[in-house]
């Protein structure tokens, strides 16, 4: 039997569907990356703002076709979106024969084998998500020179837009030794970046060890592995220690980059948000960063939350043209069901929340213009991707680029480097995000 999958939404989410295609390849089942080929298609879904439950719908419905057309048996549903919907999924969408909420992974096989039984039945998990075992045996999904490493599960910050709280539970740390033999693993395989993450890693620790423990995480990671490098994804500001600064500074296997989203700069904003600490803190937590040399600050501001006076968004848009992020996401406010912001006062029309997205985003263009024409002329060490045959070049990232977020460098180089080889690049041009140059050594 052929078994496809159709991971969609974050990083996190994708390891969880590599959780679940360990357990499918153990039981015997074939993958296949053809859903028309797969007699089973299980979609794990994102369901953390309404474009994200829009585009599992869509892809469910489209799956559905292959039920009714092809020789598709089942659809299973996991992920976020089954786990805060499952009994309306169960209910309104006949398509769908099993649905596993996010503590239920571990029964993929089961739910497999129930709804392909010779007598079918419908099939539905929603167990505790605050106790389900984290980590497990994967397989890679993403090359395996640039892999990830989730290191806890859940949150706990409980800001007032977020639904995650609710879906994946309290925030729950991986015990360090786990995380070490795992990080050794991967590199084994051939990762040459590890990218950390969970919903908030700085976070790491507090509920194992009773403190802050990222920085001691990430040197007992870089001490038992030779070579392979870290990037650091979803940093809260307010738990960024002077110990933790110092080890991003102090350890040359941490890529000097951090994601940080801060949503907001206003007080009055960050209050109603329910964020925690308030505009100095978050000020003071990047020029702490900012001592660090060749460091990368990438964030994510949130415009059109409830009660955003045009004083409020003004003061973000300074803010924005006096911190020169060197990567900045924008999202408007998504109204999402059980959260407490669903019912706030002082509700932002979405066109006034795209206008404040707009002018966002054209003032960041116009510093990640500026901030990327000063490389023209310098060297960059870019970990290789792929070939492009169209335009005749390789391409890759950066330490300034997060896979999958930020911008690529693209390079001429001969002899042709493997994807997962480091590339010394003299940039000679930029178009928009992306960065052009000639290979000045393979390493």
């Amino acid at each position: 039997m052929k078994v496809g999958f159709i991971s969609l939404g974050c990083c996190k989410n994708q390891l969880d569907t590599e959780v679940m295609l360990h357990h499918v390849a153990e039981a015997g089942y074939e993958i296949t990356p053809e859903d028309i080929e797969a007699d089973v298609i299980i979609v794990n879904t994102c369901a953390f703002i309404e474009s994200a439950k829009k585009e599992a719908i869509d892809n469910i419905l489209d799956v559905a076709w292959l039920k009714e057309h092809r020789d598709l048996k089942a659809i299973i549903v996991t992920g976020c979106l089954a786990e805060r919907y499952g009994e309306q999924i169960i209910e309104e969408m006949p398509e769908v024969d099993a649905v596993l909420g996010v503590g239920s992974i571990h029964n993929i096989v089961e739910a497999i084998q129930t709804v392909t039984a010779k007598i079918p039945q419908k099939y539905f998990s929603k167990e505790d998500k605050n106790t389900v075992a984290l980590g497990g045996d994967r397989v890679l999904t993403t090359p395996e020179y640039a892999t990830y490493l989730k290191i806890g599960e859940g949150c706990d910050n409980r800001c007032a837009y977020c639904a995650i709280p609710g879906i994946r539970g309290k925030f729950r740390s991986r015990p360090i030794e786990e995380l070490v033999e795992e990080a050794v693993q991967l590199e084994q395989l051939g990762a040459r970046e590890i990218s950390i993450i969970a919903q908030d890693i700085t976070r790491y620790g507090l509920d194992l060890y009773g403190e802050y423990r990222l920085d001691k995480l990430l040197r007992a990671i870089t001490d038992a592995t030779k070579s392979v490098r870290l990037r650091l994804l979803y940093c809260y500001p307010d738990k960024i220690t002077d110990a933790l600064v110092a080890e991003i500074r102090d350890n040359d296997r941490i890529i000097k980059y951090i994601d940080m989203p801060i949503q907001h700069i206003s007080d009055h904003m960050l209050k109603a948000m329910n964020r925690h600490g308030d505009s100095a803190m978050i000020k003071d937590a990047i020029a702490r960063l900012r001592t660090i040399p060749g460091m990368t600050l990438r964030t994510t501001f949130i415009v059109g939350f409830p009660g955003e006076t045009e004083e409020d968004f003004l003061e973000l848009c300074e803010f924005t043209k006096e911190a020169r992020f060197d990567r900045l996401g924008v999202f408007t406010y998504s109204r999402e069901e059980d959260t407490p912001a669903y019912d706030f006062p002082d509700q932002i029309d979405e066109q006034v929340k795209q206008d404040r997205y707009d002018i966002i985003m054209k003032e960041q263009m116009l510093i990640g213009a500026e901030l990327n024409e000063r490389k023209i002329g310098t060297v960059v060490r870019v970990l290789c991707e792929d070939y492009d045959p169209v335009s005749e070049t390789c391409y890759g990232r950066s330490d300034a680029d997060a896979p999958d977020i930020d911008g690529k460098v693209y390079f001429r180089a001969f002899p042709r480097p493997m994807p997962g080889s480091y590339v010394d690049v003299q940039i000679s041009d930029v178009v928009d995000y992306d960065l052009f140059g000639e290979a000045v050594q393979i390493q």
